[in-house]
């Protein structure tokens, strides 16, 4: 690994009622240098039907979105057992366990978080937030969460906006994803 590490990045997931919201800022930092500001860190998979976001090395990230993407296809509608299977082969496969990267998932029914120690994690109160500015971001969501009426995709907004107010590696150049359940 070069001298200069890469970071930056905030990714944030709102549950509430019947609609998920997953957002990530897009700046991208090498040492102190900003090496891109748009980069799109929050994507749609499986048909549309789950969100990923990712923070940490962009190329382990990919790597993970691919497996993932290959569990999906296995467990079409079992988004749990997808991402338990992923963690299973992240935290035993020899190559996959120097992966450098977290994720968010999450589709009409359950949002997650997966680390490559073995972490698949469901949030307590639908809130969960990675990445260099994602304890800001989280706690932001939740207090907003709690204290008013307003629908995730604006908590996340304005949470994301709290968090790169005081992380330095988190912009405003958002990819906001957004699942709604009528259901």
């Amino acid at each position: 690994m070069s001298a200069a590490q890469m970071h930056g990045t905030t990714i944030l997931a709102v549950r509430r009622g019947k609609t998920v919201c997953v957002g990530g800022d897009g700046q991208v930092s090498l040492g102190q240098t900003v090496v891109k500001g748009d980069a799109r860190k929050v994507r749609r998979l499986a048909g549309e039907r789950v969100i990923a976001g990712f923070a940490g090395a962009t190329a382990d990230a990919f790597t993970l979105l691919e497996r993932l993407e290959s569990k999906l296809e296995q467990y079409p509608t079992q988004l749990t057992r997808a991402c338990v299977e992923l963690a299973k082969d992240w935290r035993t496969d020899r190559y996959l366990r120097r992966l450098e990267a977290m994720m968010i998932v999450a589709d009409k029914d359950v949002t997650l978080t997966l680390s490559g120690a073995g972490d698949v994690l469901e949030p307590q109160f639908g809130v969960t937030g990675i990445g260099s500015g994602g304890d800001y971001a989280r706690s932001a969501a939740h207090a907003l969460l709690e204290e008013t009426d307003l629908d995730p995709d604006t908590i996340v907004r304005k949470a994301m906006a709290i968090a790169g107010s005081i992380c330095v590696y988190t912009n405003d150049s958002l990819t906001i994803e957004t699942i709604h359940t009528d259901d």
